[in-house]
């Protein structure tokens, strides 16, 4: 047993002499120089981008709908019969263009009716214009009279019989009163004429109701009825009241966004939005055009509509779009690929490179971003150099072999 612990001895004192040779017998730069580990890996390559000047906007992409800018149902005024029609499903109107004519006898009736009510007026007009006349003159002769024989018996007291004095007062203020009821029965006729004016008028307006006309320049997007139908009054509460026809405006189409709560503030009239069509594989270009300039209190969101110019017709309304509206733009903002940075709460860094191709870890503050770019307010300069990709296999110290990409590139080459 003792000799077992004699050999077990010697072997381990052997073991820990031959450690101790190898200790002492390395290479001396491998013991003295402190970037040795950066030189061990000095080997693994990664992908490098410049930190450069590049102009940033921060843009909202939301999808919507487009719709007419004017879009109502064109009801009859009047109830009656449609005697014709002119228009069809995609027929294009300009303003004040027949649609329909209705056929209404009653009121062909009234109107005319309304008409002889005017001429019976006018009539009448004349008749008591002659009779005013005729009272003026009488009055003027019985009061010319009277006031001669009252001057006569003035001048000479008994050459007139007082009687004959009477009568011929009586007889100017009989006259008197006779031009006053004769100006009152014109009076009376004039009035009378103006409400058969009026009520003529507004047959006459009822009569042109009788023709349908488009309110606005587009296309009928629908047709409610055809020639010999009865069409009831748009004004009356019956169910039955329907339109004649569907007018849409398409020359100019609008899109309603629900614009967020966080960037209402940021919406300018005037402000750009390029919209993407996918149906037709097309951008078009819009621009804001209204907005309600208050929240809805449930969406928390504000209405904008943009308008877009549609004279070539190429937009239908109800197709969908991708919209990017502009919120904020900045040129020659310093900047770094999104990709370079890693977020934690309100704190950001990035693996900087410098010019011996070392690692550091820097802090920055961010500003404006976009899809593939960040601006960075601090913590480099546009000399600098930042690792992009995947980090995990990097470390704050360690030398690389740089190899530069434009930001958004693929790093697949780095990250292997």
């Amino acid at each position: 047993m003792k000799k077992r612990n004699i050999w077990i001895a010697l072997i381990l004192l052997l073991g820990v002499g031959f450690l101790g040779w190898r200790w002492l017998e390395r290479h001396p730069a491998e013991a003295d120089d402190p970037d040795h580990n950066a030189r061990t890996l000095a080997e693994v390559p990664a992908a490098v981008a410049r930190v450069q000047r590049h102009s940033l906007g921060n843009t909202l992409t939301i999808a919507g709908e487009f719709k007419p800018f004017q879009d109502v149902d064109v009801h009859a005024k009047v109830a009656g019969y449609i005697k014709k029609i002119y228009v069809d499903v995609g027929t294009h109107v300009k303003e004040g263009q027949i649609l329909a004519v209705l056929e209404v006898p009653e009121l062909a009736a009234e109107l005319s009716g309304a008409d002889a009510a005017v001429r019976r007026s006018k009539e009448e007009i004349r008749r008591a214009e002659g009779d005013l006349t005729r009272a003026q003159s009488a009055h003027s002769a019985a009061h010319s009279a009277y006031a001669r024989l009252k001057k006569a018996a003035e001048a000479r007291a008994g050459l007139v019989a007082q009687q004959e004095i009477d009568d011929s007062q009586a007889k100017d203020l009989e006259l008197e009163a006779q031009v006053s009821s004769s100006s009152a029965a014109l009076s009376a006729a004039q009035q009378q004429l103006q409400v058969a004016e009026a009520n003529q008028k507004q047959y006459a307006a009822l009569s042109d109701y009788s023709r349908i006309v488009a309110p606005f320049s587009g296309v009928v997007t629908a047709r409610f009825a055809d020639t010999g139908a009865l069409i009831a009054a748009g004004t009356s509460n019956s169910a039955q009241s329907m339109p004649v026809v569907r007018l849409a405006e398409i020359s100019k189409l609008r899109l309603v966004l629900p614009i967020p709560e966080s960037v209402a503030a940021e919406i300018h009239l005037g402000d750009p939005v390029k919209a993407r069509v996918q149906a037709l594989n097309q951008d078009f270009v819009g621009k804001v055009s209204r907005f309600a300039d208050s929240l809805d209190r449930q969406t928390r969101t504000m209405e904008t509509e943009i308008d877009f110019d549609n004279r070539d017709g190429r937009l239908i309304p109800g197709m969908y779009a991708e919209t990017q509206l502009s919120l904020r733009e900045k040129k020659d903002a310093l900047t770094i690929p999104l990709e370079a940075v890693m977020r934690n709460g309100d704190d950001a860094t990035v693996l900087a490179v410098n010019p011996q191709n070392i690692i550091e870890e820097r802090h920055v503050k961010l500003g404006l971003e976009d899809a593939v770019r960040v601006e960075v307010l601090s913590g480099l300069t546009d000399k600098d150099r930042v690792v992009i990709g995947n980090r995990s296999q990097f470390r704050v110290g360690q030398k690389i072999q740089p190899k530069e990409v434009a930001a958004g590139a693929s790093t697949a080459e780095g990250e292997n």
